[in-house]
């Protein structure tokens, strides 16, 4: 199979991660997946997120090597350079291809750019009507498809490496004479994460940021007395959410939030706005949802700790992989055909 993607490393976000852990699964099952990333062109950086890629193909160049692989399955993860090109290419030879809608381009877009997120819409209308499934994660985002006229829909949920996050990891030696609670958001620190509205939270404790991004050095100082921790990974990552009172997440864009689902594995309640997102993970057993945010953190410092770890452990990355599979489409025979042997363009 082939996945396209303008998502991928060294990017660090819930999309790679959830891309290239698939892949690691996919692979040991014994399946042959090539990915088209932007690692193999030349690539300028997108403008206000210098740390997201854009990749420069030349015409035909996606098209060649989706020929070339002549895969039995073509998946394009993103609607970016790369996910555009392939999507012409299968269109233009009438092979079935399967999509994700993993980020909320329309919202962030707008966030950044002050035009309306409609806009942005009806390129996501495009870009998504042919493709024979749409994989989502949760039902919030379905619905919101639903009414944008896109209802060819796949669920396609997340998971959690138990083997790393869980209320046992180390807790970390930054940790040590910080004031309690302690509060922590774990993400890409950027406008469209509405991190601002955590930090200017007026709750007792310590506020302490783990990641990276455009907006750390504005957010640093303007509050100086939160911790920017910088990215961490594997068990020192798991270590922050163990060793937190609460995890919260302010983002109001975020189609799942992979990174509430590692919190729950670390035994870390949620605090969060009800948003898509939190609506579809967050319960009262395991954390708090107000549009107040020191509310949703207050109350959800009564929740317990072993409910919090055993909601995370539901999320398995082995049952993801499956309703993937599950919902990719298999090419017929004259569709690989087509696929291979007609030329690029």
């Amino acid at each position: 199979m082939a996945i396209v993607t303008d998502a991928w490393y060294p990017q660090v976000n819930g999309v790679v991660r959830t891309l290239s852990t698939t892949c690691d699964i996919l692979r040991q099952w014994g399946h042959d997946v090539t990915v088209i990333s932007p690692e193999q062109y030349r690539s300028f950086p997108a403008p206000t997120y210098p740390e997201i890629r854009l990749a420069l193909t030349a015409p035909g160049s996606v098209g060649r090597q989706l020929a070339r692989i002549g895969p039995d399955a073509v998946h394009i993860a993103t609607e970016g350079p790369l996910g555009f090109a392939a999507r012409r290419y299968c269109v233009s030879r009438k092979v079935p291809f399967t999509t994700a809608y993993h980020t909320q381009f329309p919202d962030y877009l707008a966030r950044r750019t002050g035009l309306p997120a409609s806009w942005f819409w009806r390129y996501i209308r495009w870009f998504h009507r042919p493709a024979q499934r749409i994989m989502v994660a949760t039902e919030s985002i379905r619905q919101q498809l639903r009414e944008q006229g896109l209802t060819q829909l796949s669920h396609w949920s997340r998971g959690v490496d138990l083997s790393c996050f869980s209320p046992d990891a180390p807790r970390p030696p930054e940790y040590e004479g910080l004031e309690g609670p302690i509060l922590l958001y774990v993400g890409r620190i950027a406008v469209e994460k509405n991190i601002e509205a955590f930090l200017a939270c007026d709750y007792p404790g310590t506020k302490v940021v783990v990641g990276d991004g455009p907006a750390r050095a504005s957010l640093e100082a303007k509050f100086p007395k939160a911790r920017f921790m910088g990215k961490r990974s594997g068990v020192e990552l798991a270590g922050f959410y163990a060793g937190s009172d609460i995890f919260v997440f302010p983002s109001r864009t975020d189609t799942f939030g992979l990174v509430m689902i590692e919190a729950l594995a670390c035994g870390t309640p949620v605090a969060a706005y009800p948003v898509p997102g939190p609506l579809d993970i967050v319960t009262d057993n395991v954390g708090a949802m107000s549009e107040v945010l020191a509310r949703a953190i207050d109350a959800a410092r009564y929740c317990d700790k072993s409910a919090c770890a055993a909601a995370g452990a539901a999320f398995s990355w082995e049952a993801a992989t499956r309703q993937f599979l599950e919902g990719l489409v298999a090419l017929e025979e004259e569709e690989c055909v087509s696929l291979r042997t007609a030329p690029a363009i």
